[in-house]
């Protein structure tokens, strides 16, 4: 059976006390307030050590000088010393349930820390957030030069991630930024954000991975994620690597794809000023373009100031009847003119256009009656409609140029529309 106090003596050592400590104030505990000499007889310590131990332990309150000559000495009762023990852990528990998660990043971003003196040639960085704070600390140290070559969406990642500040940052300390990415329509506001303060190339074929090279000294690949080789549904993994036979490869990666990557500027261009454009009419959906036609409108009004367009109707007449020529061309057939008039004839039976009649084939007459362009509201449309929709069937199925004539409107009435086509 262990003797008394046993248990509060371990816990006294545990807590920092040393051994004859601990008995001086057990001492003090059992017999009340006491002298120094007292406590250092009934302990069976030296007067002079006892003096210095009880000092000790008055200034950390386990002790309190009573009286004046001769002073003793009453210990902090047991109670209130365990109490003191219970404040003070739960204090720490506390404190370190509330540092967790910066203990557990710090934790994370020292074991990817390579650096030259590191044994470590490859570091495995899982999850976003860690690869980004990664990129985000070696763009600090670079010292000449960063390559990145990424898809197209990653430039919006970056930007979030903050990745661009530490890149930008890095260009104000002289560190040359190159990116070579896939420019398009819907990233290209980060591409131009990126194009600002770095070198930006645009790739024509897609990036299967993404790898960004901090010098000479290390270079990080994407191997699972949205572009890289893995599962994106597990989230992203990267490689660091120090290697350098690893870093030269990913450099030589780099520069393929850059030597034959378009500059940023010149894609910009291709972009934002195209060849042509065109508002597509799509069934069930015809007031989707009309409405931004409206748009475009209003913002010629707003910019230029005049209150009233006027819009060539027959221009726009003409361009719906060139695609609908081209469109009727691909289902007739024929190899001559007369084969084609006739293979026309009988779509336009089949698809309710009319009747269409070949009048005859030298030149090629075609009469139309009960046109499908011809409306009540406005005739005069079908006499535009009709002979550039001929026309752009029989350029389509024959090739060369051809000449349609317009009917004479005022014999619409009792003859239909008579066009006559003839091979410029």
């Amino acid at each position: 059976m262990g003797r008394s106090g046993s248990g509060l003596l371990e816990l006294l050592t545990e807590h920092g006390v040393p051994e004859k400590g601990a008995r001086l104030y057990l001492a003090a505990c059992r017999g009340g307030p006491q002298t120094a000499s007292e406590l250092a007889r009934v302990s069976a310590i030296g007067r002079v050590e006892a003096y210095r131990i009880i000092k000790q332990l008055a200034g950390e309150g386990l002790l309190t000088a009573t009286g004046t000559r001769p002073r003793r000495f009453a210990a902090l009762p047991p109670a209130q010393l365990v109490d003191r023990w219970i404040q003070r852990a739960s204090e720490r528990v506390r404190q370190l349930e509330h540092g967790r998660p910066k203990i557990l990043a710090d934790w994370e971003a020292e074991r990817t820390d390579l650096d030259e003196r590191d044994p470590r040639k490859f570091a495995v960085l899982d999850g976003s957030e860690a690869i980004r704070s990664f990129l985000r600390k070696r763009a600090g140290t670079a010292e000449s030069q960063i390559l990145v070559s990424a898809s197209g969406p990653f430039l919006s990642s970056m930007i979030e991630g903050g990745i661009d500040r530490a890149f930008r940052e890095a260009v104000g300390r002289g560190v040359k930024v190159r990116v070579v990415t896939e420019v398009y329509r819907s990233n290209l506001v980060p591409a131009k954000h990126f194009a600002g303060f770095s070198e930006l190339r645009h790739t024509g074929g897609p990036l299967s991975s993404r790898a960004v090279v901090i010098d000479r000294v290390g270079a990080l690949v994407t191997v699972a994620g949205e572009d890289g080789c893995g599962s994106p549904v597990d989230g992203e993994v990267a490689l660091w690597s120090t290697a350098p036979e690893f870093v030269r490869r990913v450099r030589a990666r780099h520069r393929r794809i850059w030597t034959s990557a378009l500059k940023a500027e010149n894609r910009f261009v291709e972009l934002e000023n195209p060849p042509s454009a065109i508002l597509p009419v799509v069934g069930g959906r015809e007031a989707v373009p009309f409405q931004r036609l409206k748009e475009i409108a209003k913002l010629g009004m707003r910019a230029s100031g005049v209150r009233e367009f006027e819009l060539p109707l027959p221009e726009i007449i003409e361009t719906i009847a060139r695609q609908l020529g081209r469109e009727i061309a691909e289902e007739v057939a024929g190899e001559t003119v007369e084969e084609v008039a006739r293979s026309l004839a009988r779509y336009y039976a089949t698809h309710t256009m009319g009747h269409l009649g070949v009048v005859k084939d030298h030149p090629l007459t075609l009469r139309v009656t009960g046109c499908f362009a011809c409306t009540s509201d406005s005739p005069e449309i079908g006499r535009v409609v009709c002979p550039q929709l001929f026309r752009s069937v029989l350029e389509t199925r024959l090739g060369g140029r051809w000449d349609v004539s317009k009917p004479d409107p005022t014999k619409h009435a009792v003859r239909g529309c008579v066009f006559t086509a003839t091979a410029a």
